[in-house]
């Protein structure tokens, strides 16, 4: 069961819940998915997949597979098409599969060697499990644990820098009254979204047409073009229906074996992954070991900020994992520190992943304030007031608007923590041990380049062409949303065109940007389409056509903090004969500017509150250190929270008003998740007496804290 409180607005307004404007191709099939539009003449590839975690290919065995039926062709890297591999990229930094079929170097357990390619599916992937490569290996190394020598300092990026300083840390940690020294992990974590990556390529009138599943067509064509050396114009990709990608879904090897072999073929070509195929090749969250150091006056005011976050990289690109950037928007401090370091290991490349940073840094800073509380002998949302910054704490920038208290007096409020004995282990039920737990959520509320169009049609009605990306989160029907109100026309005079790289540029579907971005860019071609239309005069047959690109006002923003906030709420129930944690009540409090469509902002911030959930209590990918691959790369053994575990979920938002903003729209995609795990550590140390630092809080390792308590 869930609920959702905000104020409501009138039927077709902006804040008004709307149905999603796709929901019945959805529910009866209409709507089709990458790997299932039909194309003449159809080929099907399958990559095969490295079986050693490092070395060299020695030979790739291809004759006997050409002559099985319906075989076309094997592309490796002896015959495979040659691509420019030392481009920027569309994000600043190079893509992990530039190096595809280039050359006989294996980095990782799961790197593709070869893709085969035939008339049927079947085919393809019997003649691709058929396929002998031979190796030349070498020792790996795929063990991430703390104390590494080898551990260093990454490159500064362009969207985050690696370490911040303010002030002596060591200093005030010598003369404070109460510290905090600790080291919390998280383990490697798969996206796992329900439709897997697939991707078909082909040649039409001398463009390069992708049909494919990703979270900004834009991004990927633009990839496309620089990878094979083609003009922009050149390159089409159409991305219409998204089962779900959380930061997977960007440039894969899919899709760059799916343009070779078109290439090679002069045909349409089809490449789609497997399940298991998903864990190497289109990232993961980095596991992170963590150490934070707080520390307090008598008064519980910080005086000490420090937090040192370590993530595994690939040998094939840099990723950072930043985990260290929350406390430098929650938390002020006289002294302020924070790092991040790297080390390199023989695994595929981590990407973003829901609240990349976020997620795992809320689990360790929110889990240290809780103990910090504790030793303060200070509720732990009455410490988190007294914290309270004015200004960004490193930055010193205003923020934008930032109404965290507000969300921590709702939620108190709605969940009853005043009633809460702040002693652990005191409430039982029968065999279950009782416990709740708070945390605090923030996210950045950023914004990207984007451009839109909306058209008069002569009929009366609206078309908007925006190249947003639907990833799931219904993003039809927001721009629905924003343009009829920007337009003062009934939605449903508004018809959305998404999914379309030929549509413009626009920011992808990710770092919770998509809606502020996009909204903006179709707000002004309305703003503008408006005013033409306001001279009178008649609609011509082809319509009256507005543009607008947000580039200019997104270089003339002042400098804001600018974030979603949030305040997290977990009950739990803990059973000591077992070890079993189930999660009895989850409830969010959020502030995240305005909210345009309820009914699809419940549905991400509980989604994210539920892989929050899973996070703390289920999810943790192993690597067998002999072979270096996984040994449980399924939805068998990679254990997500089911149905089942989910328990009464709540999420709500207090009054965000942005004071000076022109969209004021925030970010909600990723905010559900921050805090998550935290909150339900937090109340199972107050269930139990006992704290966890390490994810997942397993059955057993519950048991054996509790057996090795003092």
């Amino acid at each position: 069961m869930t609920t959702t409180t905000g104020t409501t607005t009138a039927p077709g307004a902006l804040g008004s819940g709307r149905a999603r404007v796709e929901g019945r191709d959805k529910v009866t099939g209409a709507a089709r998915y990458a790997g299932e539009i039909p194309f003449a003449r159809l080929a099907h590839g399958w990559l095969v997949l490295s079986t050693i975690a490092r070395g060299r290919i020695t030979a790739v065995a291809d004759e006997p597979v050409l002559a099985m039926p319906g075989v076309l062709t094997v592309l490796h890297h002896g015959n495979a098409p040659r691509v420019h591999t030392d481009y920027v990229g569309m994000l600043g930094r190079p893509n992990p599969v530039v190096g595809l079929f280039q050359h006989d170097r294996v980095p990782f357990v799961g790197w593709p060697v070869a893709l085969v390619v035939a008339e049927t599916p079947e085919q393809a992937r019997e003649a691709a499990e058929a396929l002998v490569v031979g190796y030349e290996e070498e020792p790996h190394d795929v063990a991430f644990r703390t104390g590494r020598d080898d551990a260093y300092r990454p490159e500064d990026s362009p969207m985050v820098e690696a370490d911040t300083d303010k002030g002596d840390v060591r200093a005030r940690i010598v003369d404070a009254a109460f510290v905090v020294d600790a080291e919390y992990t998280t383990p490697e974590e798969h996206h796992c979204s329900m439709e897997p990556h697939a991707a078909t390529a082909r040649w039409d009138d001398g463009r390069l047409d992708v049909t494919d599943s990703n979270q900004g067509s834009s991004w990927v064509a633009g990839e496309l073009a620089q990878l094979f050396s083609l003009d922009p114009a050149s390159v089409r990709v159409r991305s219409e229906h998204i089962g779900g990608a959380f930061g997977s879904k960007g440039l894969s090897a899919h899709q760059v074996a799916a343009v070779m072999a078109t290439t090679a073929l002069h045909r349409p070509v089809r490449v789609a992954m497997t399940r298991r195929q998903m864990f190497s090749l289109v990232g993961y969250r980095s596991p992170t070991a963590q150490r934070v150091r707080v520390a307090a006056d008598a008064e519980g005011r910080l005086c000490a900020f420090d937090h040192e976050a370590l993530n595994l990289t690939s040998g094939v690109h840099e990723f950072i994992e930043t985990s260290a950037v929350l406390g430098r928007v929650l938390y002020d401090a006289d002294a302020h520190r924070t790092r991040h370091r790297v080390v390199r290991l023989d695994v595929p490349t981590p990407t973003w992943m829901r609240a990349p940073g976020e997620a795992p840094g809320s689990f360790a800073i929110e889990s240290a304030l809780d103990e910090l509380a504790e030793k303060c002998g200070v509720d732990p949302i009455a410490l988190r007031a007294r914290n309270e910054p004015a200004t960004g704490p490193v930055s010193g920038l205003p923020f934008s608007s930032r109404n965290l208290l507000a969300c921590f007096e709702e939620g108190a409020r709605r969940f009853g923590w005043a009633d809460r004995d702040p002693r652990p282990g005191l409430r039982r039920e029968g065999r279950w041990l009782i416990g709740t737990g708070t945390a605090a959520a923030s996210y950045p509320s950023g914004a990207g380049r984007s451009t839109a169009a909306v058209t008069a049609e002569a009929d009366g009605t609206f078309t908007v062409r925006v190249n947003a990306a639907d990833i799931g989160t219904g993003a039809r029907t927001a721009m629905t949303l924003v343009a009829a109100e920007a337009l003062q026309a009934d939605p449903d005079l508004v018809q959305v065109r998404i999914g379309d790289s030929d549509l413009g540029h626009a920011m992808i579907a990710g770092g919770s940007t998509g809606t502020r971005s996009w909204g903006w860019a179709v707000r002004l071609a309305a703003a503008d389409l408006r005013e033409r239309l306001a001279l009178g005069g008649g609609i011509p047959a082809e319509g009256i056509t507005a543009r607008a690109d947000t580039a200019d006002a997104i270089a003339a923003l002042p400098q804001r903090e600018r974030h979603s906030f949030g305040a997290q709420f977990a009950e739990v129930a803990v059973d000591v004969a077992t070890g079993e944690v189930r999660a009895r009540r989850l409830l969010g409090i959020f502030a995240a500017g305005t909210i345009v469509n309820p009914l699809t902002a419940r549905s991400q911030l509980i989604g994210g509150m539920t892989w929050g959930l899973s996070m703390a209590l289920h999810e943790e990918a192993v690597r067998d250190a002999a072979t270096g691959g996984h040994v449980n790369a399924d939805l068998a053994g990679y254990h997500v929270a089911s149905h089942a575990d989910a328990p009464l979920i709540e999420a709500g938002w207090v009054d965000d008003p942005v004071p000076g903003d022109p969209v004021g729209i925030k970010g909600i995609g990723e905010i559900g998740i921050v805090g998550v795990a935290a909150a339900i550590a937090n109340a199972v140390w107050h269930a139990t007496g006992v704290r966890h630092r390490a994810l997942p809080i397993r059955p057993d390792r519950v048991l054996r804290a509790a057996a090795d308590r003092p």
